[in-house]
């Protein structure tokens, strides 16, 4: 089982989203600028409050909620 101990949830903070340890920084910016070329120093230089293990876990995290499985019904499946 996976630790996603810097990943937190809290309904007061934007709306419940997964942040990064309680702070206003969504696991989702992290991904998003990952996403669109910034390095793991470019984002601590623009965000001081995150650690580089922020990020990883960030990364980890979106890894591990894209890993679902789809099951598809006979008729769908693409040949």
């Amino acid at each position: 089982m996976l630790r996603f101990d810097r990943i937190t949830f809290d309904p007061r903070i934007m709306a419940g989203q997964a942040c990064i340890r309680g702070m206003r920084i969504p696991v989702s910016l992290i991904v998003n600028l990952v996403a669109h070329g910034k390095t793991v120093e470019q984002i601590l230089e623009e965000y001081p409050d995150l650690e580089s293990e922020d990020i990883r876990q960030a990364l980890e995290y979106a890894a591990w909620l894209t890993s679902e499985k789809v099951y598809l019904k006979e008729a769908e499946v693409v040949s």
